[in-house]
């Protein structure tokens, strides 16, 4: 019992969810921000409309007509959860002009049954003289109606395709777009004349993708089927827009060890591996106790969970303490499915659990707590599910996010990175305010504050007066040695990553070739940097770097760059894991660092493996000694500000 009381004993309250909300915030696009107080009414407002555009949603519309009237064809809009994405994209289909008299059609692609029975209805409800039709399973459109809603999976089945004719369709509307680049959805893009760039533009057809989630679990682009973000609007906005309940954090450390989980291609972890972990009676008992003690007068939890059998065993647990907890899977059926979300909308039931059935295009405004009983690698899953409680309900003051983190040293995504904060970091009850003030608050300074820490020598080297002020001495060799800029990249990748300086990661290939990672303003940017063969005396032995991604998230540019590199990079060389990096540096390698190094800190063989001597390498060839002597130099200065500002004279060998 020792294990379960010390997991009720450090449940502290803290942000897993604060981080990706963050980086959403500044996607790709800047200058769009939300007018909030724009009271024009737009040009293409229908004036038989009946629902009320809220001022972003008008913002958002203008924004994709602009960018369609300068002959732009594949766009993409970021809209948070609970923005009214079906709203916004239902109107624009009057919006959108016909290229031709003939082009008047519009295609609606999703690709659940929720998603589509609510884009139909909303479509029904705006339009009432359009003819909407609906194509999923057995139910098949005509291809003729004003608005088909079709599900991808069902109009890329058979020939049922055959029926549309591109040539009438002014508008294909995608739902959740960061599925977009299934092999489903691009079947149709390519019908449509949708599936290139260059396609697009010869066409008649505009195509138009919403999403909360612009990102895929791989890292990579979306740029095949979308080419421009025209607009973003983020968790943050909203609450602070009043648009969305306002959210609470807080963050259980269960003890759950994840460290023997492994990953799926896209990132995540493997299911199989995950639940044997999770779902275990200590852990779900710490869970029910934590939600016994921290949510107390909340009405409906939604909690989400690995797999049936994890959903089952919660379940039981809450019920054992008196819950009335009851649980919706895929195999649920239909009808049942129905009675038990509709007790759960009515107040009737304070538990609802599921798995992979509730994180996108579910509308459940009366959910004032969450809880996230399944950890993930995945930013996008981890929005999506923090966003089932977004949505304003009367009566509904906030929604409590209650977070079961797990051990943090395999990348996992945390409430506090969704903040931009360190997935480590834990906060008493922590709102999204707080959060976004603590994230300004580490960002003012401490960024090469930490980077001084690990270049600067111990406190023995260095020298110190009355006062706050400490002068110390640097030696280069600290930087080049030190490994704490890569426990964090570490704990999100498997390959071989060097910190090169406080905002600067780079991954060698064996030829020479290399990406590197670095934070560019707003945006983590990743390039590639290839080797010339037989380069010319005197001139650069690289082309030019070529970029690979932009992306507001560290882990996002991690996991870009990590897929790029094990297709264009021997994985022998770049793994982490790699035999080669256990053995002894070779005498060349000691040769090398012992140029840099003073007399009496010789390297020795045998004293260093190859793999940490490639690291030091790399550190020197990409500029260590520079960024040693900036930091000295920023550290020396923001001593002297220090002491003009205490009023305390500096000793004098300060001014020799």
């Amino acid at each position: 019992m020792r294990p379960l009381v010390h997991g009720l004993r450090v449940l502290r309250s803290s942000p897993r969810i604060a981080g990706a909300l963050s980086g959403l915030q500044r996607y790709a696009i800047r200058a769009s921000r939300v007018r909030w107080f724009s009271k024009e009414t737009p040009r293409w407002r229908a004036d038989t409309s009946q629902i009320q555009l809220r001022p972003y949603q008008d913002d958002c519309i203008e924004s994709v007509l602009q960018y369609l009237k300068n002959g732009s064809k594949r766009l993409g809009v970021s809209l948070a959860t609970g923005s009214g994405k079906t709203v916004v994209f239902s109107h624009l289909i009057d919006a959108v002009p016909p290229p031709n008299q003939d082009a008047t059609q519009t295609l609606i692609l999703a690709h659940r049954r929720e998603l589509i029975e609510q884009a139909a209805q909303t479509c029904r409800n705006i339009y009432p003289d359009k003819i909407v039709d609906v194509e999923m399973a057995d139910m098949h459109a005509t291809g003729l109606a004003d608005i088909t809603v079709a599900s991808v999976q069902s109009i890329t089945s058979g020939d049922r395709l055959s029926r549309y004719d591109p040539r009438r369709f002014k508008l294909v509307l995608v739902d959740e777009t960061h599925h977009i680049v299934a092999s489903t959805y691009h079947t149709v893009l390519e019908y449509f004349g949708l599936a290139t760039k260059e396609d697009a533009e010869r066409g008649v057809t505009a195509l138009v993708g919403v999403s909360a989630t612009f990102s895929r679990a791989d890292g990579l682009s979306l740029g095949a089927a979308i080419d421009h973000i025209v607009y973003h609007m983020d968790y943050i906005d909203m609450i602070e827009g009043d648009w969305l309940a306002p959210l609470r954090f807080t963050t259980v450390q269960s003890g759950v060890n994840l460290s023997t989980v492994k990953s799926t291609e896209t990132g995540d972890y493997q299911t199989g591996q995950l639940v044997k972990v999770v779902n275990t009676p200590e852990i779900n008992e710490i869970t029910v106790r934590s939600w016994l003690a921290i949510a107390e007068g909340r009405k409906s939890t939604l909690a989400f969970c690995v797999d049936l059998n994890h959903v089952a065993a919660l379940s039981s647990t809450f019920r054992a303490h008196g819950i009335d907890a009851q649980y919706v899977t895929g195999l649920t059926r239909k009808k049942q499915r129905a009675e038990i979300l509709a007790a759960f909308k009515a107040g009737e039931l304070p538990v609802l659990i599921n798995c992979g059935l509730y994180t996108e295009g579910t509308d459940i405004p009366n959910i004032d707590c969450v809880i996230l009983a399944r950890p993930t690698k995945s930013r996008n899953l981890l929005i999506q599910m923090v966003g089932r409680g977004l949505r304003k309900s009367p009566g509904k003051e906030d929604c409590h996010i209650i977070d079961m983190v797990a051990s943090l040293d395999k990348g996992i995504v945390t409430t506090p990175t969704l903040f931009g904060l360190d997935p480590h970091e834990i906060v008493e009850d922590a709102t999204a305010s707080t959060l976004k003030e603590l994230k300004s608050r580490r960002e003012r300074g401490l960024e090469m504050e930490a980077a001084a820490k690990a270049a600067f020598e111990n406190a023995s080297g260095g020298s110190s007066f009355d006062g706050n002020i400490t002068f110390t001495h640097f030696d280069v060799n600290s930087l080049v040695e030190s490994t704490s800029g890569e426990r964090h990249i570490r704990g999100l990748s498997r390959l071989a990553w060097v910190q090169v300086d406080s905002s600067r990661y780079i991954l060698s290939d064996k030829t020479g070739s290399y990406l590197t990672l670095s934070k560019q303003e707003d945006d983590y940017v990743v390039k590639f940097t290839q080797i010339l063969r037989g380069h010319v005396k005197g001139k650069s032995p690289y082309m030019r770097p070529r970029d690979i991604v932009s992306t507001p998230t560290l882990e996002h540019a991690i996991n870009a760059a990590d897929t790029y590199a094990k297709k264009h990079f021997l994985r022998a060389v770049i793994a982490l894991s790699a035999p080669w990096r256990g053995m002894d540096a070779t005498p060349q390698q000691i040769v090398h660092l012992n140029k840099f190094r003073a007399e009496d800190k010789k390297l020795e063989p045998g004293s260093i493996t190859k793999g940490r001597a490639a690291d030091w390498i790399t550190k020197l060839k990409h500029g260590a000694t520079k960024v040693a002597k900036r930091l000295q130099a920023e550290k020396a200065q923001e001593e002297k500000e220090e002491k003009k500002r205490s009023g305390k004279a500096a000793p004098a060998w300060w001014k020799n």
